[in-house]
């Protein structure tokens, strides 16, 4: 793992909220997750950034060195990308389409309906795991539409005045070798896991602290969990060191296997967003359309998620339906 911008972001928000308690809960965190992710953030600089105790998190000196550096990088690299953006955005409303996205199944789906039915339009992408940083880009005028993913129930991020529709309701799936014994099941019961390790993505949101809920009520606490990428979660399910949380539209991969939890006991929604005092906005329900068009094209190319369905209406695309 290489030092990235991101990282830079969660140095400056733990000495600036004074304690990782507040940081996680700003950054829309698990403590857990942003604890480990700052262990492996002081690994890779070869030294501890905070000293810690009762009273919060004090910068070390080499955590003072990186704050200083970050302080200076991170407004640079915003500015560039504002420059860039002023510099080759000389298009219109209509003419463009700028969508920011979380990891999710329908980007590529919904690039390919507009690069298809708007042949002369000009078509920019942006991911981050933070659909918080990309509604705020939304809200700025630096994107027209956002992809995220919420928990449950949970709101959409809610400060920049967006507004949000559901694109499709879904279950959370486990991914594990195909010679795993559970894949001759039908399901797999949460509870017979609680002996493994698990592996995730990163994203801002509660999903840590409600997947710590869903494994309580099944009466286990969850050991290790690894914050990867979507590379590593492939590799830590292959090898059988972790059983990666994973979206039922999960593309197929040799040698592994995406399962049902039973009960589906983890539940996450798909929703777009936009500013609906925007330019942008007359051309929200189209584009909103298109995703979902995509995200059915991508269900129904998962087999086990596309069986799974018909028995539970509840999931999948969902009618347009506005939250905000």
């Amino acid at each position: 793992m290489k030092l990235e911008l991101r990282h830079l972001r969660v140095v400056c928000a733990i000495a600036d909220a004074g304690s990782l308690s507040k940081a996680s809960s700003l950054l829309g965190l698990a403590q857990p997750a942003l604890t480990a992710q700052l262990h492996r953030i002081e690994a890779l600089l070869g030294g501890r950034l905070f000293e810690r105790d009762h009273r919060g998190a004090r910068p070390t000196a080499l955590g003072e060195l990186v704050l200083e550096r970050a302080r200076v990088l991170l407004p640079a690299f915003s500015r560039l990308q504002e420059d860039a953006l002023r510099l080759v955005d000389d298009t219109v409303p209509g003419d463009r389409y700028r969508v920011g996205a979380v990891n999710g199944p329908m980007l590529g789906g919904l690039v390919h309906r507009l690069t298809e039915a708007h042949p002369g339009a000009h078509v920019s992408t942006q991911v981050s795991w933070s659909g918080e940083e990309l509604s705020a880009m939304v809200a700025a005028g630096r994107l027209d539409y956002v992809l995220v993913g919420v928990c449950g129930d949970a709101p959409p991020p809610s400060e920049h005045g967006l507004t949000w529709h559901v694109i499709a309701v879904e279950p959370v799936f486990v991914l594990m070798p195909e010679d795993h014994p559970f894949t001759v099941l039908e399901e797999v019961e949460l509870g017979a896991l609680r002996d493994t390790q698990w592996a995730v993505v990163p994203g801002d949101g509660c999903f840590g602290d409600c997947f710590v809920a869903a494994c309580s009520r099944a009466g286990f606490t969850p050991r290790t969990m690894y914050e990867v990428d979507i590379n590593s979660c492939i590799d830590l399910a292959s090898t059988g060191d972790a059983v990666a949380l994973c979206q039922p539209t999960f593309r197929r991969t040799p040698g592994l296997v995406s399962m049902p939890l039973a009960g589906a006991p983890l539940r996450w929604r798909h929703l777009m967003g936009w500013d609906p005092e925007g330019p942008a906005a007359a051309f929200g329900p189209q584009v909103l359309r298109y995703a979902a068009e995509a995200y059915r094209e991508t269900a129904e190319r998962s087999t086990r998620y596309a069986d799974w369905l018909p028995r539970h209406p509840e999931y999948g695309a969902v009618p347009h339906q506005a939250l905000v």
